[in-house]
């Protein structure tokens, strides 16, 4: 069974407080009485030798002193001469008011009880000696301490006072011990409850961090209202606690870096295993129409020369097409590699848009199509003038092979806040939304068999993504209404 600290502090002190209350009525019901009849003893032992100092053999000169101490500390006083004649008792007789011993009751008292217990002790007794002795009065049948002295002057003192009232006053402190006792246990149990809760409530505040602390919770901080132990191990959690929160956060950062660079590497894998696929898909074609028209070319298949022409013509333009395949992958290895930084210079864009334009008239009028242009004259941009040629060039080349049997193509040049954005648009079949996140991807095609027939290979709108990346600007495509439109965004600079 579990039981609290709390529980077993409260359960401690109150045993000590019942212990030490017990153990203190204890002693006193055995030991007060004895007590009391000790400090009586030694009252009577000061008394008398204050009465030897004070008495010069005249009752009359004591009679204050005597009335005070039968008053105030109640005893009863006997004095006799030498020759053992009663000189005074209390209260106030004199051996005038009884010359016989007979007569009366207090010197028949006397006789019977007190100058016997004198006479007992005469041999024992010299000047300035005492005795001490308890004894029973015969008429009141209760106990009385008695100490018996020799003055200075030859008279005989006898002290007496009685012991009910000792044995009274003990048992009465007795009883009330015993209630102030009760009394105390009480509100000593009261008292240490509430202290018990009180010092226990700090251990409990403190493992209810530590427990959190233990399910990675550090958010809660120990408030410490005081100096001692308890305030330093809470601020002594309070910094481990800090110190874990960082470690674990470092650890947590490292952990998400591991895997994410794990998760890249793996990406980075499957991308050059995908590109090793693709690459050989690609080149498996042109490679196999190059060897078989030579062969043919070889074996003397075709004999006129018109044919031969074509078979020329067929290795020729495949070869053109690994050619061109070959640079651009040489070329976005470069960009992504960083091998190929970037020129950057502030030119106006509508220029550069006119001037790819202008290459690509003749190529518009035998294909009939209609370009349309909406743009704003003598916008500056800050990008690498060369490779924003490549990305329009690229774009125009695709419009065409895409563009359907309306035949229509537009350019825009429009500022979008700090940026400006150029797109080209074509009328044709859009592209299915699952591809429009996947068309930047290297050799990734919508249509691999239209492809082939306009000669793509899947890697010009890579290099693309790759410019802009470095730039660090947008880009990206978009389904219209007619067809596609494909854009970037260029950093704006403003015209002095």
């Amino acid at each position: 069974m579990r039981i609290s600290i709390r529980t077993r502090l409260f359960i401690t002190v109150s045993m000590l407080i019942v212990f030490f209350v017990a153990f203190s009525w204890l002693m006193n019901s055995s030991c007060l009485e004895k007590y009391y009849v000790y400090q009586s003893k030694q009252q009577l032992i000061t008394t008398s030798e204050n009465i030897n100092k004070i008495y010069n053999g005249n009752v009359a000169d004591l009679a204050l002193e005597i009335d005070k101490l039968e008053r105030d500390a109640g005893m009863d006083i006997l004095i006799l001469d030498k020759n053992l004649a009663l000189k005074y008792y209390s209260p106030g007789l004199e051996k005038g008011d009884y010359p016989g011993m007979g007569m009366g009751r207090k010197p028949t008292r006397i006789g019977d009880s007190l100058i016997p217990l004198v006479m007992n002790y005469l041999t024992e007794l010299q000047t300035g000696d005492k005795v001490i002795a308890v004894s029973q009065d015969p008429n009141l049948q209760t106990g009385l301490i008695n100490v018996v002295s020799k003055l200075n002057n030859g008279d005989y003192l006898l002290l007496s006072t009685p012991l009910v009232s000792i044995q009274e006053s003990a048992a009465i402190a007795n009883r009330f011990f015993l209630f102030t006792g009760i009394l105390t246990i009480l509100i000593g149990c009261l008292v240490i409850y509430l202290f018990a809760r009180r010092f226990t409530r700090p251990i409990l505040e403190l493992n209810n961090i530590a427990q959190k602390m233990s399910g990675l919770d550090f958010s809660t901080k120990y408030v410490s209202s005081s100096q001692d132990e308890l305030g330093e191990l809470g601020e002594s959690i309070n910094s481990l606690s800090d110190q874990l929160d960082k470690s674990i956060s470092e650890l947590q950062a490292a952990n998400q870096k591991l895997q994410e660079d794990i998760e890249h590497e793996r990406k980075i894998d499957e991308m050059r295993k995908q590109f090793i696929s693709n690459v050989s898909h690609e080149l498996k074609t042109p490679i196999a129409l190059i060897q078989g028209y030579a062969e043919g070319l070889k074996l003397n298949i075709v004999e006129d020369e018109e044919n031969k022409n074509f078979y020329c013509d067929v290795i020729t333009d495949e070869a053109a097409k690994m050619n061109k395949m070959v640079r651009q992958l040489l070329d976005l290895s470069q960009i992504e590699a960083g091998y190929f930084p970037l020129e950057r210079s502030v030119f106006d864009i509508s220029s550069l848009v006119q001037e790819v334009i202008a290459k690509f008239d003749l190529i518009f009028k035998e294909e009939q199509i209609l370009l349309k242009t909406d743009r704003v004259e003598h916008i500056l941009v800050d990008a690498d003038r060369s490779r924003i040629e490549q990305i329009l060039i690229n774009f125009l080349n695709n419009a065409i092979d895409h563009v359907n049997e309306r035949k229509q193509i537009e350019i825009r040049v429009e500022p979008v806040d700090e940026k400006v954005r150029i797109s080209v648009a074509n009328t044709g079949a859009p592209i299915p939304d699952e591809s429009l996140s996947k068309i930047f991807v290297s050799f990734y095609k919508v249509d691999k068999a239209r492809t082939r027939a306009y000669g793509g290979t899947g890697l010009g709108l890579s290099i693309v993504r790759a410019i802009m990346e470095l730039h660090q600007n947008g880009y990206g495509a978009q389904n219209t209404p007619d067809g596609v439109e494909f854009w970037v965004e260029l950093d704006k600079m403003e015209s002095n």
